[in-house]
């Protein structure tokens, strides 16, 4: 009893504060279904290590320890995403692969921003939330050591989840309803097998020339998409896309939130570090669709400007939230094709983003 009372006059209002974000998380998962194999651990790691005199903060560092600090589970999640994507819209129409590289501006304009604020490895690590890739967002934080590595990882993921509340008003604010109700037609071509082999292994080799620091990043994630393609690891391709991804997932929400301790989240630091990652986020949506609308100058059959929204690295969900928005503006408007290809597209480029920032300041 007396262990009791003294862990109830322990309690911190901060910590009260953590409690309420870690439920906010909970609900988003269950309740808006919002990537919920990773906010409902975060959700549920936030209260767990925010409870006065937490026996769970020494277990979850040494899992932090095992899975974050040696960038493990990043990479072997991004084996299970390699495994998930189809790269064969891309591979159809390549050109898609420019609206990846210009979705990836916000990261580098908010890194001037952020360096105005924080000290130049932070702000590159806080910069890279714009890739709309936690794990790129961890190991970029990890390898720079980051000060900030819980705010920047919560942020990384919290705004992947919120891809269909943050895009639409961003890309309803650039276009016009005729652009975006411009149809784009979709010509199934064939794409060989040994074309898909072919690609991710010359993808890795060519991020390992233009950015070596990358090579981590790139090549696990091609490994699991070399696996879905090879043809005779069907089974394995399974196993990397559903239970391996959604494991590592879970370990890697409840991890994350030993870096949620109220202590060390709630600063003002951590607020800034949020809006900054907006702006990142928000900065590379409209690059993409800007640069569309360029494009468009030039070109007699015009291209749905909605489609450079998607040159974000958040697959699959940015480029289904263009191409829902196409159906509802046209039923008969279908983007998915289109937009898969740049949303696959800025998945390599914001991996590579990544390792260029690791090449310049590590």
């Amino acid at each position: 009893m007396e262990v009791l009372y003294e862990n109830l006059l322990s309690i911190d209002p901060l910590q009260l504060v953590m409690w309420i974000i870690g439920g906010i998380l909970i609900f988003l998962a269950i309740k808006k279904e919002m990537e919920p194999t990773l906010l409902l651990p975060m959700g549920f790691g936030a209260i767990l290590v925010n409870l006065p005199n937490s026996g769970a903060v020494e277990t979850l560092e040494t899992l932090f320890n095992a899975g974050i600090a040696n960038e493990l589970f990043p990479l072997i999640l991004f084996i299970g995403i390699g495994a998930m994507i189809d790269f064969g819209p891309l591979l159809s129409n390549p050109k898609l692969m420019i609206f990846g590289a210009a979705a990836q501006f916000g990261i580098f304009f908010t890194l001037c921003f952020a360096s105005m604020f924080f000290d130049i490895k932070d702000a590159a690590s806080i910069a890279i939330i714009g890739a709309a890739d936690g794990p790129t967002s961890i190991v970029v934080a990890q390898a720079l050591e980051s000060n900030y590595l819980g705010a920047i990882m919560v942020a990384a993921y919290s705004y992947m989840a919120l891809v269909p509340i943050i895009q639409p008003p961003v890309i309803k604010l650039l276009t016009t309803k005729k652009e975006r109700m411009i149809r784009m037609e979709y010509t199934q071509k064939e794409v060989s097998k040994t074309t898909k082999i072919l690609f991710p292994i010359i993808i890795t080799a060519i991020a390992g020339l233009v950015a070596p620091d990358s090579v981590a990043l790139v090549g696990f994630l091609m490994f699991g998409n070399l696996i879905r393609e090879c043809g005779v690891l069907n089974s394995l391709s399974e196993t990397a896309q559903k239970s391996l991804a959604n494991i590592v997932t879970i370990f890697l929400g409840i991890t994350i939130s030993l870096r949620m301790e109220a202590s060390e989240f709630l600063r003002p630091e951590t607020l800034l570090i949020l809006a900054l990652g907006l702006v990142a986020f928000i900065v590379d949506t409209a690059g993409g669709v800007i640069f569309a609308k360029i494009l468009n100058i030039f070109l007699k059959k015009k291209i749905n400007p909605m489609i450079g929204a998607a040159g974000i690295s958040a697959f699959p969900m940015s480029g289904r939230v263009v191409h829902k928005m196409g159906l509802k503006e046209d039923p008969q408007n279908f983007l998915l094709m289109h937009s898969i290809g740049v949303n696959v597209s800025g998945q390599i480029a914001s991996v590579i983003a990544g390792g260029l920032i690791l090449n310049f300041f590590m």
